[in-house]
This record gives structure tokens, C-alpha cells and sequence, in this order.
């Protein structure tokens, strides 16, 4: 094999066990977070692409890290893989070692512990509530968080919410109302993200000793649950221009709620039945089409 092929499959390899395709979510996160610095007239450029820096290595480091030990759990040896959940296979099809999973998510987490390290010598104490739960989302979701029935809601505070709350207050220095508001569609999307993702892995995640809300309440319970957080996205959305936590151009940031059609009737017809594959991207592009339209709507 020439050395540009090896290079490329090495990269591949890398990349998969970082979800590459998975990144765009942090981006629209610190993105929705700056569109609240700007509405704010605070927005501060250098800062929020520093924080994008932190939440890319954050969520490499969670991903790689999963790989890693789905891989050795077995998790990753019985699920059956989907372009949206099952991992990247990139263990298993032996393209990568154990170790080097393991080492991609150690560095990416390192990068986002530098990163928030370096904004608590610039804001202060107030930033440590974020980065601690931040760190247990990382570090501790698929040994800890995953196997005691709360890694969805770490996952909606410190892979959804909180990195909007944060990457306004590295710019502004202060906790704004109108970021926790801004925030709390994407704590219910990433919880969703999760959850939904749970439904094809349910055999899998059982026999590995994961213990998620899919097997805590049963699918029909689990869809439901959901149902709810999806709805309650518009619902907030609407609350929180009617309150004037948020602008009234923040309401566009419901037409992507229009993607929930096919999940949703997924989660109230058949949930016994396997997840269709047009339903998980569906949710996918939910969760990344509201961030980005409600970061434009506040940046405006």
C-alpha cells in the first residue's frame, strides 16, 4: 500500500471513531451561543472560536471514548449499525486499536479541559458549574453516566444546553437570561438525540450492562418520553417569545419542528418496530437546523 492510501485509511480511521459527521453539532451550539453574545451587542469573536475549539475536542472526546468502550464492553460487537447510531464500526472492522481510540478521546477531552481551564483564569468561579459537568459528560459518560439511567440528561446539559449558556458567558462574562432561554431547545434535542439513538441499540445496550431510559421504561414508555421533548422545543419556543426571554424572530427557529413528522409518528404508532432509518436523520437534522436558524434569528 503507497504511503498516501495508508495516510487516508488513517485518517478514516481516526475520523469514524470520532463521529466526524457528529461535529457539526458543537458548532451550531457555540453558534446559537454567539447569535445570544450578538444580540446582546457583547459578541466577542476570538473568544467564541476558542470555545468552538473546547466543544470539538469535548465531543471527540465523548465519542472516542464510547468507541473505546462499546469496544470493550462487546457493545460495539452485537449492534446493528445505522449512519446515525450502532458507532462508527471503525473498532470492530479492526481499522484502529483499543489504545488509539482511547488515546483520541484522552487528547480531544485534554484539548477541552485546556480550553476551559484557560476561561477560568479569565471569568472566575462562575464558570465552574459548566465545566464540571461538562468534564462528567465526557469522561464519565459511558462508564458511569450510561450504566446508572442518566447519561440522555447529561447529555442534554453538557453536550446540548450548558455549551450554549457557556460560550455566552466566556464573551459577555455574565449568565444571560436570554442564553439559559436560548439553551433550553437544545438541552431537550441532544436528550432526544441520545434517546432516540438508544432504539436500535436496545439488545445490544442491555446484554453490554448499559442502563439507558429505553430499557428503564420500555419503548413505548421511552417513545413517548420523546414525543414529549420533542413537542416541548416549538412549545418553549413560543413560551419564551410570549415571556420576551427571546425575540420574536426566534419563532422561526420552529420550522425545523416540522422534521419531527416522521419520528414522531414512529413514536406514537409502532415503537415496537425498528426505527426507520429516514426517522433518525430526520431527528438528526432537527436538532441541527433549530440551532442554526435560532443563531441566526438572535444574531439578525
Amino acid at each position: 500500500m503507497n504511503p498516501s492510501a495508508s495516510a487516508t485509511m488513517n485518517f478514516a480511521a481516526y475520523a469514524g471513531v470520532a463521529r466526524a459527521p457528529f461535529l457539526l453539532l458543537p458548532i451550531t451550539l457555540v453558534a446559537a451561543g454567539t447569535g445570544a453574545a450578538a444580540y446582546l451587542g457583547m459578541h466577542d469573536w476570538a473568544a467564541a472560536g476558542l470555545a468552538l475549539l473546547g466543544m470539538l475536542g469535548a465531543h471527540v472526546g465523548v465519542n472516542a471514548l464510547n468507541e473505546a468502550g462499546d469496544y470493550r464492553s462487546g457493545i460495539d460487537l452485537r449492534t446493528v449499525r445505522t449512519p446515525f447510531s450502532g458507532g462508527s464500526g471503525t473498532l470492530p472492522a479492526g481499522r484502529l486499536s483499543h489504545r488509539a481510540a482511547l488515546a483520541t478521546g484522552l487528547t480531544g477531552g485534554g484539548i477541552a479541559v485546556a480550553v476551559g481551564l484557560y476561561f477560568l483564569t479569565m471569568i472566575g468561579w462562575k464558570l465552574v458549574p459548566i465545566l464540571a459537568v461538562g468534564a462528567l459528560a465526557v469522561f464519565a459518560y459511558t462508564q458511569v453516566l450510561a450504566r446508572l439511567y442518566v447519561g440522555e440528561l447529561f447529555a442534554g446539559l453538557g453536550l446540548g444546553a450548558l455549551p450554549i449558556i457557556g460560550t455566552t458567558l466566556v464573551q459577555t462574562g455574565n449568565y444571560e437570561p436570554l442564553a439559559v432561554a436560548a439553551s433550553l431547545p437544545a438541552f431537550f434535542m441532544t436528550f432526544n438525540l441520545l434517546l432516540f439513538n438508544e432504539f436500535p441499540d436496545e439488545v445490544a445496550d442491555r446484554e453490554g450492562g448499559r442502563r439507558n431510559l429505553v430499557l428503564l421504561l420500555g419503548r413505548r414508555q421511552a417513545a413517548l418520553l420523546y414525543a414529549l421533548c420533542g413537542l416541548a422545543v416549538p412549545g418553549w419556543l413560543i413560551i419564551s417569545v410570549v415571556l420576551r426571554y427571546l425575540p420574536t424572530l426566534a419563532l422561526l427557529a420552529m420550522l425545523p419542528s416540522l422534521l419531527l413528522i416522521a419520528p414522531l409518528r414512529w413514536a406514537f404508532t409502532r415503537p415496537q418496530q425498528p426505527v426507520p432509518h429516514a426517522a433518525l436523520g430526520a431527528n438528526v437534522g432537527w436538532n441541527l437546523l433549530t440551532n442554526v436558524v435560532l443563531a441566526g434569528a438572535l444574531a439578525i
